[in-house]
Parts: C-alpha cells; structure tokens; sequence
C-alpha cells in the first residue's frame, strides 16, 4: 500500500510539472522579462526583404558603360602605388673616369630618354648618378613587378638590377 501511494504522489507531482510547465510556455510568447514582443514568420520574411533590397541598390551604384570586374588585372596595375624603389650600394661604385658614387642608400628610378635606358640615383631628392642601362623582357626571377637589386657580377663588377611598371633593366658597374 506504501508503494501504491508513493506511485499516485509521484504521478501527481509530474502531472503537476508538466501542466504548470505547459502554462508558463504559452505565456512566454506574448512578452518576456525584457519587455520584447515577439517576431512573426511574416515580420521576419519582411525584414530579410527589405536587407536584401537594399544589397542591391548598392550594387546599383556603378556607373552604365564601365567594366567591373574583381579581377580585372589592368585596374590593378594602373592602381599599383609607384613607391620608390631603395638599392643599398655597400661598396663604392665607379659611374666613369670622373665620377665614383659613394656608400649608401638611393631612390632608384627607370627612365628612358632620346631611346636610351638610364637608371637615376637619387638622395634626398638630389640626383647622385646617371647608369646607362639595357632593356629586357627578363623578370629576373621576381615575384613583383617593382624592385631593385644589387648582385656581384665577377670579381670586379656588380650588376643592378630593375623591375618597373614599363620596363625591366640592367646596368653592370666596375667596383671602385
């Protein structure tokens, strides 16, 4: 008999819970603690409608007769900052008879002139040096298309090497 009553206050109780649970989900929907009522299914879709609209009006700011395009490389180059290029010359270097450049830093910038190719050495916007160079199609093995750079060529002359926008050269100078 014990067991039979302890089964019916158990049955009870749970029923109990169950209904009390039952009445506090159905009013949770109409408000909650923070005063916030709750959002339909067609509340919602137009919500989503109106983001969606306004996604598109930003797409419909691009000008009609131009090209776009995430990938469009021409934009890209034409866009590429022309940062100075720096070469560190650790060694002095003899231009010609007269003229020796010393150690030290310098902007370089690829120029062509009357059809030649020059490399300009410039410090504090003084120009420093004038290399006659020759122009490639060589890349000389750079992953960018900006660059400048210094190597040994024999035992008795360096070679500069530079990449630009519009042409990539060489100059090979005597060392001092």
């Amino acid at each position: 008999m014990q067991k039979f009553s302890l089964l019916i206050l158990f049955l009870l109780i749970l029923a109990g819970s169950n209904v009390l649970a039952d009445d506090l989900w159905d009013n949770f929907g109409d408000s909650n603690v923070y005063g916030q009522e709750a959002v339909t299914d067609d509340d919602f879709e137009k919500a989503l409608e109106s983001k969606q609209k306004k996604k598109v009006k930003k797409d419909k700011n691009i000008p009609k007769g131009e090209s776009f395009s995430q990938s469009n490389e021409t934009e890209i180059l034409t866009n590429t900052s022309k940062e100075p290029q720096i070469l560190l010359i650790p060694l002095p270097l003899k231009v010609n008879d007269n003229y020796t450049i010393p150690i030290g830093h310098y902007e370089v910038e690829g120029v062509k002139e009357d059809g030649e190719v020059y490399l300009k050495l410039y410090q504090a916007h003084s120009l420093m040096a004038k290399i006659p160079a020759e122009e490639t199609y060589d890349d000389f093995g750079e992953d960018a298309i900006n660059f400048v750079k210094l190597q040994p060529h024999g035992d008795y002359h360096v070679e500069i090497l530079y990449g630009g926008l519009d042409f990539n050269a060489f100059a090979i100078i005597d060392i001092e």
